[in-house]
């Protein structure tokens, strides 16, 4: 509607296909300012996923929001999110966008933090069926590939493979395993879709294994033309 002002907000920020869905969702009634990606004391890769800081700093690049990085560990992950939130706020946020599905835990965690640190919690994606937000997430333009698995569960030959119908199908098969790796039995990085105005492309990664993972370690990428961008901007 015009003349609403949307809110200014953030997206709590893994550089995978949940978070890049809700924001998709999210835009409809708030603007997104900042990214938000918690990273490992250590400052070289991802809390949740592993994934190389430089390689998110790249995809924020290619979506064109910026990125706010915070050091933690797994003890002091609350506290040091708070104090990322109280920055973002004295920027004028006042929303948090959060990724979560169904895990009654993790609403009630972003909810109480968002509330103890004075912005609400927006969960776009919440109470949809997982594997109906798989088919969105395709069906919006979006593409993903696998970075993490559990090493018991799947092991390192899911690793590279692209979020698609036939990867539907083939995880869907998998005892054990949520489609939607909603338990943490996989975890994804976008590339591209409807929020980039690049694409990235992987030009070099190795399948690594700690500590009952696999990673896909991707040490480098490059933007290149997003045709999915391109066409709508030719559309308007």
């Amino acid at each position: 509607m015009e003349g609403v002002v949307k809110p200014k907000s953030f997206v709590s920020w893994s550089g995978g296909k949940d978070c890049a869905l809700s924001y998709y969702r999210a835009t409809e009634t708030n603007r997104i300012a900042y990214l938000l990606n918690m990273i490992a004391e250590t400052g070289d890769v991802s809390r949740s996923h592993g994934i190389r800081t430089k390689i998110m700093q790249l995809q924020a690049e290619a979506i064109g929001v910026p990125l706010m990085q915070v050091k933690s560990s797994w003890e002091s992950y609350e506290a040091q999110f708070k104090k990322a939130v109280a920055v973002l706020k004295e920027k004028g946020v006042e929303v948090g966008i959060f990724g979560d599905i169904d895990l009654e835990e993790h609403r009630q965690w972003e909810e109480r933090v968002s509330r103890e640190s004075g912005i609400s919690a927006v969960l776009p994606l919440w109470g949809t069926k997982r594997e109906q937000l798989l088919h969105e997430f395709i069906e919006s333009g979006f593409e993903a590939v696998i970075v993490a698995t559990k090493e018991d569960l799947l092991g390192d030959k899911w690793l590279g493979r692209r979020i698609d119908k036939d990867f539907i199908s083939e995880i869907s098969n998998v005892s054990g395993v949520d489609a939607s790796g909603e338990n943490g039995e996989y975890h994804t990085f976008v590339l591209s879709g409807p929020i980039f105005h690049k694409r990235l492309q992987i030009v070099k990664s190795e399948k690594i294994t700690r500590q009952g993972y696999c990673f896909l370690d991707i040490s480098e990428c490059e933007l290149v033309e997003n045709e999915l961008h391109q066409a709508r901007n030719t559309k308007d």
